[in-house]
């Protein structure tokens, strides 16, 4: 689990495609504090597991389902990425909570700067619509947003200036593709409700049979 505050901007090392799978290594500093072989670290939003640790490196296997529903399709070397260790007991949830399981890839489409901040829109599938709301949260590339306006098939997000220098976003450029997971809270409440339409045209079915035999 996540918060989707990126903690430092790491550097693809280089990438082993292996078959149905690669092995990533990614260079950074931060992140590597106290981590251990099996933690979890976000990269670009993707929670993965670190199989090895050196001084200022770590690496990752990287599966083939994984590959092809997030933008490590399109990754090559020297590529920026988000870093976030995984979110502890003891741990402020400055953004909102993340499982670092991508939903959807969406396109950049603009980004310009307003003032002293940044607008970025997203474009994105029409199989997350419904979970995409105004004012609602969002995960990009691993990074906890809010979205400020949003019209059919993309969102607009109001970047301030730390969120731009302290992430990957300042490389981003029109038609950049971007990982993105949907509010997960949003995704529980959805099947929460689709459970209880269930189960109280159950109970319907069950009363209407019991009211014909005269019970």
């Amino acid at each position: 689990m996540f918060t989707g505050i990126v903690e430092e901007v790491g550097r693809i090392a280089s990438i082993d495609r292996k078959g149905n799978f690669a092995v990533l290594k990614i260079k950074c500093s931060k992140v590597l504090e106290g981590a251990q072989v099996g933690d979890s670290i976000a990269v670009n939003g993707v929670c993965l597991t670190a199989t090895s640790i050196a001084s200022d490196t770590f690496s990752a296997d990287i599966s083939y389902e994984t590959i092809k529903k997030s933008t490590f399709a399109d990754i090559s070397n020297s590529s920026e990425v988000n870093l976030e260790r995984a979110l502890t007991l003891t741990s402020r949830l400055g953004g909102h909570l993340v499982s670092g399981h991508v939903d959807a890839v969406g396109v950049v489409e603009k980004f310009t700067q307003k003032d002293s901040a940044y607008i970025l829109t997203i474009r994105y599938p029409k199989n997350i619509d419904r979970y995409i709301v105004d004012k609602g949260s969002i995960c990009v590339d691993g990074i906890s947003l809010t979205t400020a306006k949003c019209e059919e098939g993309t969102f607009e997000i109001a970047v301030i200036p730390h969120t731009y220098e302290g992430t990957s976003l300042k490389g981003k450029r029109h038609g950049a593709k971007v990982n993105l997971e949907v509010d997960m809270i949003a995704r529980y409440l959805e099947k929460l409700l689709k459970s209880s339409e269930k189960t109280s045209t159950l109970e319907s079915s069950l009363m209407g049979l019991l009211n014909q035999e005269d019970y």
